[in-house]
């Protein structure tokens, strides 16, 4: 197997870890608002005080892959959010749970710029989309299988257990990592002769000069990155509720026991690993044959507008079965639009990807953060999760005409106005 498909395979299995980490707190929910006294809304508070250290994180984190190598990098946050996946298991009131997801997901931050910039290094450009979409159907992949077994080891268990048991799984990860990892394939020693001409050729050759970092300014100027981040911040918010919401929210509106919950919930994360694929698949596809912007623009805009129709439709069925198939339709969509998304950040970034990811996903994990508050409140104002679904669709259907003018081949420099 070429050492760059091992790559792809190695960030697969780090999306999983990511997201069992990440769901783990929902199929919690129960125990832990129990056990330390909290309302919804303050639990809601709880998930958003995650989104808001993995969104705030973001470019930093993308800044010091592009600085110290995606090696060092991805190994430190890996170790840095397993120490916060554990800390969580301790936490003994509102605010000290606040504090352990505020700074587990600032370690998550870096793990996808840090991957997009691997990406950048070791893949030819026409094999990044599907690269893209197999790196994200990990994590629906691994939310999903946590939704309902995650929800059945916290009953055995305990949650606190269950917290440890992830932080432990993490610490293996990024010694793996680290211990197999290289910076350049240029630098492996399990790269052919063969694959590392491919590279080399399909990537571009390393360049001699030094890197010019991007500043704040040249980040704002450009309107490729302002296209990037308005439509993250629609795919997050339609993706986020899944993730975090609709786990208790069938459990309490249906009566389910967390199992049944847990099972349905994790239809639309499958779906999202389907969509990963599909819009890889087409992101290649169309590049192949020469449509280097239409490779973007029309995954992303077929999948947004899939996922209008999804969260529209949800509102038409009162049963949990084909609400759960409308919302399986809607990620579909959503994660349609991720393979052209972070290929896009990979255009328009090159030497400097790693921020212009960073970036990118910081806007889209804003999107998750209001997610987390807005389905609480809006639902506790109006008793129906009618409104929030029709403010999703909307997003989908503006971030859709953003993708209109998104143009690949023209990359953020330092002068970029």
């Amino acid at each position: 197997m070429p050492a760059r498909f091992r790559l792809v395979g190695m960030t697969f299995v780090l999306s999983m870890l990511l997201y069992v980490d990440r769901i783990a707190i929902s199929t919690a929910k129960v125990p832990i608002t129990g056990q330390l006294a909290l309302t919804d809304t303050q639990f809601g508070w709880v998930l958003s005080a995650f989104a808001l250290g993995y969104a705030l994180f973001q470019t930093p984190a993308g800044a010091l892959a592009d600085r110290f190598g995606p090696r060092k990098v991805l190994a430190g946050v890996v170790m840095a959010w397993s120490v916060f996946t554990g800390l969580t298991a301790v936490a003994w009131s509102f605010g000290t749970m606040l504090l352990c997801r505020f700074f587990f997901g600032a370690g998550e931050a870096g793990a996808y710029p840090t991957c997009a910039r691997a990406f950048y290094n070791w893949l030819p450009v026409g094999e990044r989309g599907l690269a893209q979409g197999i790196n994200f159907s990990g994590s629906r992949l691994g939310a999903a299988f946590a939704l309902p077994i995650v929800a059945w080891f916290v009953t055995v268990a305990g949650w606190r257990e269950s917290f440890v048991i992830l932080a432990v799984a993490g610490f293996v990860y990024a010694g793996a990592w680290w211990l197999w990892f290289r910076d350049w394939p240029e630098d492996h020693a399990g790269v052919s002769p063969a694959e590392r001409e491919l590279i080399v050729r399909e990537r571009g050759s390393r360049s001699a000069a030094p890197r010019t970092p991007l500043s704040g300014s040249a980040l704002a100027g450009s309107s490729n990155m302002r296209i990037a981040m308005g439509q993250y911040f629609a795919s997050n918010f339609t993706f986020f509720f899944c993730l975090t919401w609709l786990f208790p929210y069938l459990q309490h509106t249906y009566q389910l026991e967390a199992f049944q919950a847990g099972l349905l919930s994790s239809a639309p994360l499958v779906a999202g690993a389907l969509g990963n694929w599909t819009g890889g698949w087409f992101v290649d596809t169309l590049y192949r044959r020469g449509a280097w912007a239409r490779s973007r623009q029309l995954p992303a805009i077929l999948g947004f507008l899939l996922a209008a129709a999804g969260l529209l439709g949800s509102l038409l069925f009162p049963g949990a079965a084909p609400k759960v198939v409308c919302l399986s339709l809607a990620v579909f969509g959503a994660d349609m639009t991720l393979p052209p998304s972070w290929a896009f950040c990979i255009d328009i970034g090159r030497e400097n990807v790693g921020v212009v990811a960073g970036t990118m996903n910081m806007a889209g994990n804003i999107g998750s953060f209001v997610t987390s508050l807005a389905f609480p409140y809006l639902l506790a104002l109006t008793g129906s999760p009618a409104l929030f679904f029709i403010l999703g669709a909307g997003l989908n259907v503006a971030a859709a005409g953003l993708w209109i003018r998104a143009r690949p081949e023209v990359a953020i420099t330092a002068r970029t106005v």
